[in-house]
Formats: structure tokens, sequence, C-alpha cells
């Protein structure tokens, strides 16, 4: 078999595995608590690596090793945000929304508050920040997809696109939360074994002498000593170090507002389990950042010239693919793609995993929250809540498709950070305050949520992401928009240092300028909930 062959072969027999899970969750999958919570039934270690799986997504694989590969030290700064933001979301969020919440964000927040705007604001941010995820995801999928199957132009990679999108649908319709979980639980073993088999490949290629690696890399980058050093991409100038401000800010903050990882924590039978998840997700991922570090300068260390040409066409996003084909031996041996192979194939599982647990959490938003508690009032009966959920989970891909086609050319770990900051300004405030503020009120909420919901999206609009940035030396555009529109009065790239803390001033500010007895009142019940998980599974609606 021709090496092409081989690596198509690797590559559909992951795809295998996985649908044949879906297909066999489905089996097992009878009601609403099995489709958006997999029946509560699942163990903190299970949960643990669930949620490693969902969270060390195409970002951290392709966008964070690709980020280091070409911007040495400063790219990264991307995991030690990523790592850290795991404290906030154990210490302050995982067990006491496990206990006061049932499926989805907004039960948390509607169960003091009246229900149907802030539903309806909660389900909005979480499509919003979900869709924003997802394209990072998608752009991933479109570059390995191209180089794995040897397919190249701009129309190959958006079928590939529209393929993942397809896969993704498959997995929710079908398996929902109990076949997504699944899928994740393999794919975080298949994504740590493949990592620490790069890590150890590279690493004997320098006698395991990580300063040799280091030494190498900045060598070979054309930075010299600039490469290890803080500054190389965000210490030019004032407005880059404020960008670099904003993005730590939007990376800490932003997981505990994420909804994808926020309803893992529905998944567990008891608070004790949501902290074991917690803990165990923990471990899994910050061994995983490590990896990076090694993936990262290893692609600088030991990639040609003209492949390390082409993991800065592809924004960094092939650093870890072409830095395993290189560790096998290099391109055109046997060895070199069967790495390619499976590390391609274990980064486009790790791709489905996240999309599936991305769109699992805005289709349960859709169904749960607008449809059954808004538009039906509560009254929608069970079988038709979820296939509102399949129905949704359908139209949230297509947007997904859509809006990815142009985003392809930019680096996932970027549009990862994007989604933080949306999620950190309109999540997070309403969460906290929710939690920890007995006068919190609705208005409070849904200023908060479309306050930081719209100026964070809005930020992004105006900034040079969309617009203006002009070209790169090969002639790229480095914006979305043609080089012909420059809207981006904006400076930073991320918004974060400006939507989250206007997120929880309007919070504020929407709290003390009204007020709501029954919400005070309901807070000491909250309370009671959030911190002993009495009536955690009962309905949140009052």
């Amino acid at each position: 078999m021709d090496h092409q062959g081989l690596t198509t072969v690797l590559f559909l027999l992951v795809v295998a595995v996985t649908i044949g899970i879906t297909i066999w969750a489905s089996r097992q999958t009878s009601g609403a608590a099995d489709f958006y919570a997999g029946g509560r039934g699942f163990s903190g270690l299970q949960n643990g690596l669930a949620i490693g799986g969902d969270y060390m997504s195409a970002a951290s694989f392709l966008g964070i090793s690709g980020a280091i590969a070409l911007s040495g030290y400063d790219g990264f700064l991307y995991s030690i945000g990523f790592l850290v933001a795991w404290l906030v979301a154990l210490l302050l969020v995982a067990e006491m929304l496990r206990n006061s919440g049932r499926y989805t964000m907004a039960d948390q927040l509607a169960y003091r508050m009246r229900q149907r705007p802030v539903r309806q604001a909660a389900a909005t941010s979480t499509v919003v920040v979900s869709i924003f995820y997802l394209l990072a995801q998608m752009v991933g999928a479109g570059a390995l997809v191209s180089l794995l199957l040897g397919v190249d132009g701009d129309a190959a990679k958006n079928i590939t696109i529209a393929g993942v999108g397809v896969l993704m649908i498959f997995y929710v319709t079908v398996g929902g939360m109990k076949g997504t979980t699944y899928v994740q639980i393999v794919k975080a073993f298949l994504l740590m074994a493949g990592s620490a088999l790069i890590v150890v490949l590279v690493l004997a290629k320098f006698n395991f002498n990580v300063s040799d690696m280091l030494g190498t890399a900045a060598s070979n980058s054309g930075k010299g000593q600039a490469f290890l050093e803080p500054g190389l991409k965000y210490g030019v100038t004032g407005t880059s170090k404020i960008d670099f401000l904003s993005l730590g800010i939007a990376l800490v903050l932003g997981t505990a507002g994420l909804p994808h990882i926020l309803i893992r924590f529905y998944t567990v039978p008891t608070a004790r389990d949501a902290r074991k998840s917690v803990l165990w997700a923990i471990g899994l991922i910050g061994t995983f950042y490590l990896f990076t570090l090694v993936l990262g300068f290893g692609a600088a260390a030991l990639l040609s010239e003209g492949k390390y040409a082409e993991v800065a066409a592809s924004g960094g996003n092939l650093a870890s693919p072409l830095l395993a084909e290189a560790v096998g031996g290099g391109d055109g041996s046997t060895g070199g793609a069967i790495m390619l192979a499976l590390i391609a194939a274990v980064a486009f599982a790790t791709i489905l995993a996240v999309v599936a647990g991305l769109t699992l959490a805005s289709s349960t938003s859709v169904a749960h929250d607008i449809y059954n508690n808004v538009v039906k009032r509560g009254e929608a009966t069970e079988r038709d809540e979820l296939r509102v959920a399949r129905i949704s989970a359908a139209a949230i891909g297509a947007i997904a498709i859509v809006l990815a086609i142009p985003a392809k050319s930019l680096n996932v770990a970027f549009l990862v950070a994007l989604a933080f900051a949306v999620a950190a300004s309109a999540n997070l405030p309403a969460i906290l305050y929710n939690m920890f503020w007995r006068r919190f009120n609705t208005r409070g909420a849904l200023w908060s949520i479309y306050g930081g919901l719209i100026s964070a999206v809005g930020l992004v609009i105006f900034s040079p992401v969309v617009s203006g940035k002009g070209l790169d030396p090969a002639g790229k555009n480095l914006s979305l928009l043609p080089t012909s529109i420059d809207i981006s009065w904006f400076p930073l790239e991320n918004p974060g240092i400006v939507s989250i803390p206007l997120g929880f001033l309007l919070g504020y500010i929407g709290t003390v300028t009204s007020r709501e007895p029954d919400a005070e009142e309901r807070y000491t019940e909250l309370e009671v909930r959030a911190l002993t998980g009495a009536g955690a599974e009962q309905a949140s609606s009052h």
C-alpha cells in the first residue's frame, strides 16, 4: 500500500471507531436525562477524562504547538492561561453548578429569577460562544484533512469543513451525551498516548537534552535568542502588551463560562464526583500542556525550512502533524507516513469529540431553555423537546460550516481565545453573581449577559481580526475581510480586557437600579442547594 493509502486507512479507522461508539451509545439513550446528562451516571474519573477530551481541542493540539513553533516563548503563554483557568472552575463553579442546575447553565440562573427573559439570554449566549468555538475546530479540521488526504486548494478544504459538520451533527443527534462522552474518553486516551509518543521521539533526537532542543529551535527559527524570551509576539508595542494582558484575562476566566464545559458537571451523580472530575482533568490537561512545549519547540528545531514555511502558511496549525512525520522518518518514508496518519487521525478524533460537545451544549440550550421553558412555558413533552434538540443541532452545525469557511487561514488557538473572551464576558459574571450575591436579580442577569455578549462580539467585529491587518510577506490576507475593507477602529485582537469588566459592571448596575424581592427570597434556597446538593435533580422552574 502506498503511503497516502496507508494514511487514509488509519484515518478512516479512527472515524469508524467513533461512529461505532456513537451507535452503541444511542441504544443506551432512552430519555432527556440520558440525552442531556448521560443519565448522571459517569464517575469522577470518567468525567475527568471526558472533560480533558472536551477541553484539549484542536486549539490545544494544533494551535498551541503551532503558536510555540512560530512565536516561541510567547506562544507557550496560551498553555499557561488555559491551565490556570481550571482553578477558577474548580474553586468557584464546578460543585455549586452541579448542585444547583439540571441540564443547562440557564437552569441555575432561572431558579430564582423570571424564567423566560433569563433563559432567552442564557441560550443566546450559549449558542454564540459555541459557534465561536466551533469555528476553531472546523478550521483545524480543514487544515488537517487537506494535509492527511493530500487534497489541495480552497474547494477541498471547504468540502472537508462541511464533512466535519455533518459528522458532528450525526454524533449529537444519534448518541446524545452518552455517545459524546464515550467518544471524548477514547479521544483523551488517544491524544495523550499519541502526544507522549511524539514527545519521547523528539527528545530522543536530542539525547533527552531539553536545552539542546531549545537552542536548535531558536537557531532554526531565524529569530535567535528572542525566540526563547518574552516579547517576540506580545512585547513589540504598547498595544501588543495590552493585547497580551487581554488574552490572559480571557483565558483564565473563560473556562468557567464555557457552556460545553459547564454541562459536563451535570453528568456525575454527586458534588464530590464533580470535584474529583475537575482534579482528574487538571492532572491530564497539565501533563498535556507540558507536552505542547516539546511539540512546539521540537517543530521549530526539527522541521526543514520548507516544512517550517508550510507551518507558517497554515497559521501554525500543521506543526504537530508535520513534526510527527519528521520524527517517524521524514517525508516519503513509511514510518513518517504512519506517524503522520496516527497523529492526524488522533487530532481529527479530537476535533470530532469537541465539536460534538459544543453542538450538544447549544442544541440542549435551544430545546430545553427556549423551546420548552419559553415557547411552551414548561409544558413540552420530553419527546418533543428531544426532537427540537436534534433539529437545532443540525441548524447550529450548518451555521458553523458557513462561518468556518472564510476563517480557515487563522490560528485555531487564537480563534478559541476569542470564544473564551465571549464566555468570560457574557456567562461568568451572571453565574458568579447568581451564586454569591443575594441582591442579584433578573435585570442584572440580562444586562450582564447581553452587555458582555454584545461588547465582546462587537469589539471583535471592529478589531484587526476581521479587517485592516493587511498581507503577510507571502501575500496572504491576515484578516477575515478583503484588504480593501478596513473597519478596525478597536486596536486589540482580544476584547477581554474591556468586555469582561463591562459584563461585571453592567450586571452590578442592572441589579442596583431595580428591586426583585422574589429573587432575594429564593437566594437562600439556591444557596442551600448549591452547597448541599439537596434537590439537585428537580426541575428548576417556579
